[in-house]
């Protein structure tokens, strides 16, 4: 069997069409997407197999839909698989605690639909932003936010730590454009994000609030394999840690760095990264530069039907 970590990515990595060969070749497939959409209140699969990109980028509908395609993609090849720990960016963290038996798909599935529609309606007035800060290393980026803040007295923070030279900022909208501007000026680039609102930053607090109950009201059960959460970047191996490191996660920074780093000291060197299209593995040798060759990693993307069936065994 393949011994790999399993890797699901979060927003951003959404596709026209995502998970439709998978659901029309599988009544289990077909079914998950049935109970998404019985859980969201919404036409899923009308949205993502015949819709448009302003549908597609709607957090309320993207969080369930982008889980089904995660979880059905790891059903397609779960069978050739041995999993040595699994993480997931954002979002993608549920269906990294599904994959590993901590939550049920559709105690998963009610939760992404809950998450997706209060992240949407937190930020009403438009008040938050985010934008990826690139060709900037860390230091140069904890600069701008620090100068950022002491100049426009406005929150802002990196809230994703993706790469050592792909880092997020999240905070109120001036913040960010401010931000952009000065990251410009030392020679790096800005780009402001297409999200409803502040994601992974205080301006998220009411949101995480009322998520929790519901997260508390889970199943959660010990992980059948190690599964690392973005709150700290480390493996966690019991259920009660997982859910403490998942009340976290919506108003903490994504340890993504840490997270790869972690896994690459305990042993990982192939990683298999299981959604619509290839992200999260892109960021593993940029992380990882410090420790390893790239030509030492192993990265392998199944995306649909035909790479499910082309993994081998």
């Amino acid at each position: 069997m393949t011994q790999a970590v399993l890797l699901f990515p979060g927003q951003g990595s959404q596709e026209a069409g995502m998970g439709r060969d998978l659901a029309e070749a599988s009544a289990d497939a077909m079914n998950l997407w049935k109970l998404a959409e019985r859980a969201s209140g919404l036409p899923l699969r009308e949205i993502y197999w015949d819709g448009d990109d302003a549908a597609m980028n709607d957090t309320r509908a993207l969080q369930p839909a982008l889980t089904v395609v995660n979880l059905n993609l790891w059903s397609a090849v779960a069978g050739r698989v041995k999993p040595l720990a699994a993480a997931g960016h954002s979002l993608g963290e549920f269906s990294a605690l599904a994959a590993a038996g901590v939550l049920s798909p559709q105690s998963v599935l009610e939760l992404t639909s809950l998450r997706g529609r209060l992240m949407a309606e937190a930020d009403p007035e438009g008040k938050g932003a985010m934008a990826a800060l690139l060709k900037l290393d860390l230091a140069q980026v904890e600069k701008i936010v620090a100068d950022t803040a002491a100049e426009c007295g406005e929150m802002i923070l990196v809230a994703n730590y993706n790469t050592p030279g792909q880092l997020v900022v999240s905070g109120a909208k001036a913040a960010v454009a401010l931000a952009c501007q000065k990251a410009k000026e030392a020679k790096g680039r800005g780009i402001e994000l297409k999200v409803s609102g502040a994601f992974h930053s205080p301006m998220m607090a009411d949101a995480s609030k009322e998520l929790a109950p519901q997260l508390r009201k889970a199943t959660w059960s010990r992980p059948r394999f190690p599964v690392y959460c973005n709150a700290h970047g480390k493996a966690v191996h019991e259920g009660e840690s997982a859910l403490e490191s998942l009340l976290a996660q919506m108003t903490s920074s994504v340890q993504w760095i840490d997270t790869m780093r972690n896994q690459y000291d305990d042993g990982a060197r192939r990683w298999l990264e299981l959604g619509p299209k290839a992200v999260l593995g892109k960021m593993i040798a940029p992380c990882l530069a410090d420790r390893a060759q790239a030509d030492q990693l192993t990265v392998e993307l199944v995306n649909n039907a035909e790479s499910a069936a082309a993994l081998a065994g």
